[in-house]
């Protein structure tokens, strides 16, 4: 899953990206609202992850900017104003949460998994579709209940399949969830994991099938077997 992160401190942003990088995240990373507003307007996250002291704004600006444009993406407030009178405004400008600086990195993974797992979200922790199922947290994948090991790319696509099980995955999503802001995309890049993933289902005997959409992009759906 890939979050933002709305923070204009290098050192802050550099262990952020690192310990949300050891939990199964991606992240990219902004300096400044305006930047984010702008980011925002083009990409779609699973999470943001805000401060509020900004060189620009103040980073409830872009809270309200995004709850008035109906952006429900969820926002965890991540700052050193940590008195309740800050909380509270940050809630009701549409924070979903709040965590106070200095924080312990743990403590943020678990909070930005319980966002994930509000209803709405489709996020819960464990996927399933078929017999074959992916622990969102512990980043486990299992085909019939036996755990597999698959590569980091392969796993995230495995993910943004099962979440839309049933439903098609525009390619557009895979790229902003596998690259973000890294603009390293090749022409055929997500393709390329996709056959990946397709022939590491298919060795696992996976009863699910990886359908092309040509022109829009991927459809997971399950196979019956007489």
């Amino acid at each position: 899953m890939r979050v933002l992160l709305v923070e204009d401190n290098a050192e802050l942003v550099s262990l952020l990206t690192k310990g949300l990088g050891q939990s199964g995240f991606s992240a990219d990373s902004v300096g400044t609202v305006e930047d984010a507003i702008n980011v925002l307007a083009t990409m779609k996250y699973g999470a943001v992850v805000l401060d509020l002291g900004l060189p620009d704004e103040d980073g409830l600006v872009l809270l309200r900017d995004m709850r008035r444009k109906h952006d429900t993406t969820p926002v965890l407030v991540l700052t050193a104003r940590d008195r309740v009178s800050d909380r509270v405004t940050g809630l009701r400008e549409g924070a979903d949460d709040y965590l106070p600086k200095p924080f312990a990195m743990e403590e943020l993974v678990a909070r930005l998994h319980a966002l994930l797992r509000r209803p709405g979200n489709l996020l819960g922790r464990l996927l399933t579709f078929g017999n074959v199922s992916l622990d969102t947290e512990g980043r486990q994948v299992f085909v019939d209940n036996a755990a597999r090991t698959f590569p980091a790319r392969e796993t995230a696509v495995l993910e943004i399949l099962l979440r839309r099980g049933g439903h098609v995955a525009p390619k557009r999503v895979f790229e902003d969830q596998l690259f973000g802001l890294s603009g390293d995309v090749g022409s055929n890049a997500v393709e390329v994991y996709v056959h990946r993933l397709r022939k590491m289902l298919g060795d696992a005997g996976a009863n699910v099938r990886i359908h092309t959409v040509r022109g829009v992009g991927y459809l997971m759906a399950e196979e019956k077997r007489g």
